[in-house]
């Protein structure tokens, strides 16, 4: 965990925010695998571990806005406990190391919750995400079970977003920790990334990378030569000469902030001229929009500035066709990128995705879209320094989406869809890195991954087998 200072730090910021009532913030419990005593890997609520900094289960913590005071609410572990697992640190000290000195059995959360609703005071929560979460809130303040996400705190999730989305010094470094983790993983599978290798020994290979070298993986790992797939998490295909290989991985650290990069090579580690070409394209539109970050722009700006570097990119290419502006406007271009260019990242990959997007990613000034494509971007707001976030534009060749698009005549003073066929069997092409919004402009954050077409190739050149 980082110093307690931080901690008090972020609870005292987080009560000037909130103005009044209490904040709930329930730890996450134990999940049972397949039978109740093998579990899963615990991990801890990232909201509670914001706050509270304590990585174990069975606990909960409150700030209290109206008198200031903390409170970890635990059990003390007992001989049972201790024969499994060791000696253990009892509540109090664990507490202390955040800087709280008001701890209580778990078993009295009710009745100091029930005593601050009895004055008439809120009790503010977050969304919970997990099934256990709701059945404890309910069981906490009385709240059926099917009305529990309906009443969280929105005063609570606008101040939590607000303190979070601005990543201090110890979350950088932590973040670029990840990220050189995210460097072994996928140097690694590129060198991997041969003809007649399986899918599934490269994603489980740069799994182990991040798990002996900082903690789980931040997502499950998306690797595929399938790469039209935007979130493929199948691994079973045997690598092909001639096909493009997407890996979108990352790691988290001991004290769980992510990584998320992506990187795609050739199978064999040689472009062809067309892919080449294609990636290229991707690659300028990766940097274009990197260099445009600084404060004051909101990224929905700054991906409008990526679908016309890809528009430009796919006229040379002879997929597209027409004035780049009005294809960028009619949406022509989201046939090869119907996705979002990046989003918040931090403790979670998705940073805070579970108070709700359109709180993190828009504000009052920044709504989001309904149009197909635009309506995946997760972030559109202003940037501040600080922020966290990532750059991933991608070309695509979807064959459903193309034959719909042709059936229904879309964008057709904008798209060659005679040339289009012909590309129904590439693939796709992501490339992202993970950015922080400085003072002045941006830091791409960690030790670089190679990217260039020079420099992908150079790395595949000293294959691992």
């Amino acid at each position: 965990m980082f110093k307690k200072e931080v901690y008090i730090d972020r609870r005292n910021r987080l009560k000037q925010e909130l103005g009044s009532g209490v904040a709930l913030f329930p730890g996450n419990v134990d999940a049972a695998f397949n039978y109740p005593a093998n579990q899963y890997h615990f991990r801890q609520d990232s909201h509670f571990l914001y706050f509270f900094g304590l990585d174990h289960p069975g606990f909960a913590g409150v700030t209290d806005a109206d008198t200031g005071e903390d409170y970890i609410f635990g059990n003390d572990f007992d001989l049972d406990d201790i024969i499994w697992m060791g000696e253990q640190p009892i509540v109090a000290d664990m507490a202390a190391e955040v800087g709280i000195t008001n701890t209580a059995p778990y078993a009295e959360l009710v009745s100091f919750l029930k005593k601050a609703t009895d004055e008439g005071r809120k009790i503010h929560f977050l969304p919970p995400y997990r099934g256990e979460t709701v059945i404890e809130l309910t069981r906490l303040l009385g709240i059926p079970n099917a009305e529990v996400k309906g009443a969280a705190s929105v005063a609570l999730i606008k101040a939590v977003v607000k303190l979070k989305e601005i990543k201090d010094e110890y979350e950088i470094a932590e973040i670029e920790k990840a990220i050189d983790i995210a460097y072994e993983m996928h140097t690694t599978s590129m060198r991997m990334a041969m003809p007649g290798v399986v899918e599934q020994e490269i994603a489980g290979t740069i799994e182990g990378i991040s798990l002996a070298l900082g903690g789980p993986v931040s997502f499950p790992i998306i690797l595929s030569m399938d790469g039209q797939t935007l979130h493929n998490h199948y691994h079973g295909n045997v690598l092909e000469e001639g096909r493009m290989m997407v890996t979108d991985a990352g790691a988290e650290t001991q004290l769980h902030y992510s990584s998320d990069i992506t990187r795609t090579v050739p199978v064999g580690g040689k472009f062809n001229q067309r892919q080449a070409e294609i990636y290229q394209v991707v690659l300028d539109t990766n940097m274009a929009a990197i260099e445009a970050i600084r404060p004051g722009i909101k990224y929905r700006d700054i991906h409008f500035l990526a679908a016309r570097t890809i528009v430009d990119g796919l006229k040379k290419a002879g997929l597209m066709k027409g004035d780049t502006e009005a294809a960028v406007a009619a949406g022509a271009h989201t046939l090869f990128m119907p996705h979002g260019l990046g989003h918040m990242m931090g403790m979670d990959v998705h940073d805070m995705e579970g108070l709700g997007e359109d709180f993190v990613g828009y504000d009052e000034n920044t709504r989001r879209a309904s149009e197909f494509g635009t309506a995946y971007l997760r972030l559109g707001k202003e940037l501040k320094p600080g922020f966290v976030l990532t750059v991933e534009p991608g070309i695509y060749f979807i064959p459903a989406l193309i034959d719909q698009f042709r059936k229904d005549g879309k964008y057709l003073d904008f798209i060659n869809y005679d040339k289009v066929e012909t590309y129904k069997d590439f693939g796709g092409i992501r490339i992202e890195d993970d950015i922080l919004v400085t003072d002045t402009g941006y830091r791409v954050l960690g030790k670089p991954i190679p990217k260039t077409i020079e420099e992908v190739e150079a790395v595949m050149a000293d294959p691992l087998r």
